[in-house]
């Protein structure tokens, strides 16, 4: 007789969105174990203020930096290090801090899970089919067009008031404060706290889509990052799977992967049924049609 060779089963790899969530929960625990460190005794002498390392401080902070060579007031040169490295991120894949690292997106989207979850999605979201869950839910799209400029006028109001700002503008309205500092010391930062949880879950990245000054900022680079999402357009049949699975509801996606709104976080790539449609290039060429 011959032996059995016993053979090990392949492990299936894991897949992009696994990967990108799992990066999204070490930037989540490692936002919150900075806030903590941040409420000990000697804050200074630990690297520096909370709000040091948020890298849109050194956008509020630019002009101040540039015309009197300091920065201002709660942060430190540290966080114009920060913004470069965000930058950088942005220059080769556009968006994709705010779908792979930003800490404000991870948690809106384990909200935006919890949610469903709580009102009748299930345990597991199936994937290329609208969820039987009624919240996250949409925005009428005419609605949601004129919404996603608030996001722009926050950049500008923030731009104009950093000129003669000498703390930073967005300090007392930060999500990032309220949520990760545990220094709710005021009954605007609990409001600001119980509006970004309560938007969260109501609407996908409700954050992202409106108000998020820094991805107005990064929006431009989705236009001249070498590093994007590619359609085969010999391939696709225009199913919507991809449309159904975005978390920032761009419509036709799959016409749209350069949109001002992507956050490259491949959930298309990972819906699309069709082997090859929607790959991931690097290039400035546009794909074959």
């Amino acid at each position: 007789m011959t032996p059995k060779v016993k053979t090990k089963a392949r492990k299936k790899p894991r897949s992009l969105s696994s990967i990108r969530k799992t990066i999204l929960a070490l930037s989540l625990l490692g936002t919150f174990l900075l806030g903590l460190r941040h409420i000990m005794p000697g804050e200074e002498s630990r690297g520096g203020s909370f709000d040091s390392f948020c890298p849109f401080g050194g956008v509020e902070s630019l002009y101040h930096y540039l015309t009197t060579g300091q920065t201002l007031e709660g942060i430190s040169p540290l966080t114009f290090s920060i913004l470069i490295g965000v930058l950088g991120v942005s220059l080769l894949g556009g968006r994709a801090f705010c779908g792979w690292m930003c800490p404000l997106g991870a948690a809106q989207e384990f909200l935006a899970g919890f949610a469903r979850r709580l009102s009748g999605g299930g345990g597991r979201k199936i994937r290329g089919k609208p969820s039987k869950a009624r919240f996250p839910t949409r925005f009428p799209p005419k609605i949601d067009k004129w919404l996603r400029y608030g996001k722009y006028v926050v950049l500008a109001i923030v731009l104009v008031a950093s000129v003669r700002a000498v703390a930073l503008p967005l300090y007392d309205l930060c999500p990032a404060r309220a949520v990760f500092s545990f220094k709710l010391n005021t009954p605007l930062l609990w409001s600001v706290l119980i509006t970004f949880i309560v938007t969260s879950m109501l609407v996908d990245r409700f954050w992202c889509k409106y108000l998020c000054p820094l991805g107005a900022l990064l929006a431009i680079f989705n236009k001249i990052a070498p590093l994007r999402i590619a359609v085969d357009n010999n391939i696709c049949v225009a199913c919507r799977r991809c449309e159904t699975d975005c978390p920032m509801d761009i419509a036709d996606t799959w016409e749209n992967t350069d949109s001002l709104e992507c956050i490259q976080c491949m959930e298309c790539v990972e819906t699309c049924a069709l082997p090859e449609t929607m790959t991931i290039r690097l290039g400035w060429k546009p794909p074959r049609k």
